[in-house]
């Protein structure tokens, strides 16, 4: 299937690993200009030369984004590179697993820094481009936590849930410009953050059982979930939240 996205400018934040870095591997496939960032420059290099191989034009980027300067930075450095970006993929890694009385106040205004700060501010410095061209996608990588708390991850299952009230509420606030807002909602995952988790509760490995595919699911299949999403095939797609979890929410909506 052509996705028509080719030559479009692509940012996707957190990612030099993980599930970030397997949307950008992604978009690249489908002929898109590609710009990650991350923290970890080792990391961020060799995601670069992977995407480089598959013959896609590839801007990478140090720095936090839960942090101010350091998210204008890498905005003003891909406006400098690029006229504009045209698809936005928000994304981060998950706070620490946790129950309510092990974090104080600051845990939790990093939490909300990291996980909401981190996309608003990269939506306010995109979205200007998309408007005045009328064309746009922003999708944000979630969790399932947002339709289904999971156990001793208090910080993600609160924080997170903002997150969708700001993209449903952007879906509607910026149709009218050609521009889509879209959620996914990965679930159990084979990726480092997953592993984390399960050195501290390993009862995790046992989840199979509750979903219906009877398996974690693989990075790269959240990435073409991904690039659906930010395809011209998607275009009467906006305001959803789509999971991507082998069957594991169990809700009827």
């Amino acid at each position: 299937m052509e996705l028509g996205i080719k030559n479009r400018v692509a940012f996707v934040a957190a990612s030099s690993e993980g599930l970030g870095k397997s949307v950008a591997l992604e978009l690249a496939r489908e002929g898109a200009r590609i710009i990650i960032c991350g923290r970890n420059k080792e990391t961020l290099k060799t995601a670069a030369a992977e995407i480089k191989a598959l013959g896609a034009s590839v801007l990478s980027l140090s720095g936090d984004l839960s942090i101010g300067r350091d998210r204008a930075y890498i905005i003003d450095a891909s406006l400098k590179e690029f006229e504009g970006v045209d698809i936005l993929v928000t994304n981060s890694g998950g706070p620490p697993p946790g129950k309510f009385e092990a974090f104080n106040g600051e845990d939790w205004d990093k939490a909300v820094q990291q996980l909401l700060g981190s996309a608003v501010g990269l939506i306010k410095g995109f979205l200007p481009g998309m408007k005045e061209r009328k064309w746009g996608s922003i999708i944000s990588i979630t969790s399932i936590a947002v339709k289904q708390p999971v156990n001793n991850l208090i910080l993600s299952n609160t924080v997170r849930i903002a997150l969708v009230g700001l993209m449903k509420t952007l879906a509607s606030e910026l149709g009218e410009y050609n521009i889509t807002v879209n959620n996914v909602m990965p679930g159990y995952t084979q990726t480092a953050r997953l592993t984390e988790l399960m050195k501290g509760n390993p009862s995790l490995s046992t989840l199979t059982g509750e979903i219906p595919l009877g398996r974690f699911g693989k990075p790269e299949e959240l990435a073409a979930a991904v690039a659906f999403l930010a395809s011209e095939r998607a275009s009467y797609i906006t305001g959803v939240s789509l999971p991507v979890d082998g069957g594991w929410i169990k809700s009827n909506l």
